[in-house]
């Protein structure tokens, strides 16, 4: 598997630019992907507004955008996962952890769209949400998504 991060402006405290493309592509190995590519922006969130009403005619910001690049009838994985540094941060800053675990969360979830899954119902919602939290769990992560929130969140 092979993963390129490309982050737009500042990277994320502790550094995601190396770290994330080696989780991300030992959790695509935990869910039985060996080959293929993903290519990863890490970008904020004016330019996460213009992708998202752009592609998905949805004004304001997002997590992640998922873009499946395969041609027909190709198997081997072939993406772009858009992340959203400033969603991430608040997100992280709610749940009590980092922003690049957070980041990880945003690009395991669009991993898992290109893998077919969709959370847009409430019961694929949730066991889309625990896949992430099992395989972030496996990376040593514990659970993310569903995870407390922080005492010291606003």
């Amino acid at each position: 598997m092979d993963v390129d991060c490309r982050i737009f402006g500042q990277d994320v405290e502790p550094p995601a630019a190396r770290w994330l493309p080696t989780r991300l592509t030992q959790a695509a190995h935990r869910l039985g992907v060996r080959k293929g590519r993903l290519s990863v922006a890490i970008v904020g969130d004016r330019r996460m507004a213009s992708l998202h009403q752009q592609f998905s005619n949805i004004p304001g910001t997002t997590d992640v955008l998922t873009f499946d690049l395969r041609e027909p009838g190709q198997k081997t994985l072939e993406g772009e996962l858009i992340l959203c540094r400033d969603q991430a941060r608040r997100q992280a800053r709610r749940r009590g952890h980092d922003t690049r675990t957070e980041l990880l969360l945003y690009a395991v979830h669009g991993l898992l769209h290109l893998l077919g899954h969709d959370d847009h119902d409430p019961r694929k919602f949730r066991r889309m949400h625990a896949l992430e939290d099992q395989v972030l769990a496996h990376l040593g992560l514990g659970k993310v998504f569903t995870a407390p929130p922080a005492r010291n969140a606003q």
